[in-house]
């Protein structure tokens, strides 16, 4: 019988957009560019999803290029993947401050062994989207940020939900991270039903970045909503 790791494993090793994008804009695949990054995504679920349990959905944006977009991990970058999970990343060395936020709280809230058993990350674009702004030089995107984009990644999207909730998660309420994530989710969530009640918390890039004199405040908060509280 399979486990949800082997689930997430497979989801991973199977991803492929086709579809089209506007101009200037790309994705990147971090399980095609490096090899190790399969490695260090399977080390890390089978570590912390070798069951069956039933686990409640955090739903971000999409991945960074340094956070996701290199380990394969949702919201951990290669500091924190070691730091936090014990998992040595040799080819690559980040930092990510949405992955300061999330595994502060994630401590907090009792560390990895005992968070991993109850939530599952991932995003409904599960692949690192990038904008091309200058020649040679890219930034970080959100599928939400043209109005093309979010049309053509949509069909994508809905799938990648779909797919996800096969894996074994609640959906009468889930996480989402963003005020602007949330309303392009509850669009979706009108048309699809995917989920019952949706709980949003700010992102946590934007905490760390303009709000981390009151970055307490927001780990209390997401431990007190998360926790059902």
């Amino acid at each position: 019988m399979s486990t949800f790791a082997d689930r997430v494993i497979s989801f991973n090793k199977q991803l492929h957009y086709s579809g089209d994008l506007p101009q200037d804009f790309n994705f990147i695949n971090p399980y095609l560019d490096n090899p190790e990054t399969l490695e260090v995504m399977e080390q890390f679920y089978n570590k912390y999803y070798k069951d069956n349990l039933q686990r409640k959905f955090i739903i971000g944006i999409n991945p960074s290029r340094h956070g996701a977009g290199v380990t394969g991990v949702p919201f951990t970058d290669t500091k924190r993947l070691y730091s936090a999970c014990g998992i040595k990343m040799q080819s690559a060395h980040t930092h990510e401050i949405s992955s300061v936020f999330m595994y502060d709280m994630i401590d907090a809230y009792g560390g990895p062994d005992t968070f991993y058993k109850q939530f599952y990350i991932n995003s409904p674009f599960p692949l690192a989207i990038i904008r091309q702004t200058a020649p040679n030089n890219w930034i970080n995107a959100n599928y939400y940020d043209d109005k093309t984009l979010f049309e053509m990644v949509k069909p994508f999207m809905v799938e990648s939900l779909k797919q996800h909730i096969s894996m074994g998660l609640e959906t009468d309420e889930v996480f989402v991270l963003g005020k602007k994530n949330a309303t392009f989710l509850t669009k979706i969530n009108k048309e699809q039903k995917l989920f019952g009640k949706m709980i949003i918390l700010d992102h946590p890039r934007y905490i760390q970045q303009y709000k981390s004199k009151d970055k307490q405040l927001y780990i209390d908060n997401y431990i007190r909503l998360l926790s059902g509280l």
